[in-house]
């Protein structure tokens, strides 16, 4: 797997993935930046929420349980001093579906969080990863 992240000015960059994506990434006006785009920390999050939803959502869909929806609400903390590393990471799935069971969910999540997610598995070497889920009964 390859990156590259090419800096343009002041704070911003912009970073390409090996499979030819691109994402601009800024820093706030305090630190020099205008903005621009998400900050490296807050990719790092989404990068991990969309990790474990993905698993979630694959184990889900092969143990044949109706999802019409995942969202993965991502809260975390960051340490006061240098490095600044994260400390605790917050994961809460909301899964909706018709008659999902609540047994299949939490499967899911516990084998991403366990065995499959390679982002937040790394992140829990320096934070305390945690999460919880809730299921949304959908009958539209």
């Amino acid at each position: 797997m390859k990156a590259r992240v090419k800096w343009v000015e002041h704070a911003t960059f912009v970073g390409e993935s090996g499979s030819g994506h691109a994402v601009v990434m800024d820093g706030p006006p305090e630190a020099g930046g205008r903005n621009l785009g998400i900050r490296p920390m807050e990719m790092l999050l989404l990068g991990t929420g969309a990790c474990t939803a993905f698993d979630v959502l694959h184990i889900l869909k092969k143990s044949r349980q109706p999802v019409t929806d995942c969202v993965a609400e991502i809260q975390a903390a960051r340490a006061e001093t240098e490095p600044k590393v994260f400390t605790t990471i917050h994961i809460h799935f909301v899964i909706t579906g018709k008659k999902v069971s609540r047994a299949a969910v939490e499967r899911a999540v516990n084998l991403s969080a366990e065995k499959y997610c390679s982002a937040s598995i790394m992140l829990g070497k320096t934070a305390t990863v945690t999460h919880d889920f809730e299921i949304v009964d959908d009958e539209a």
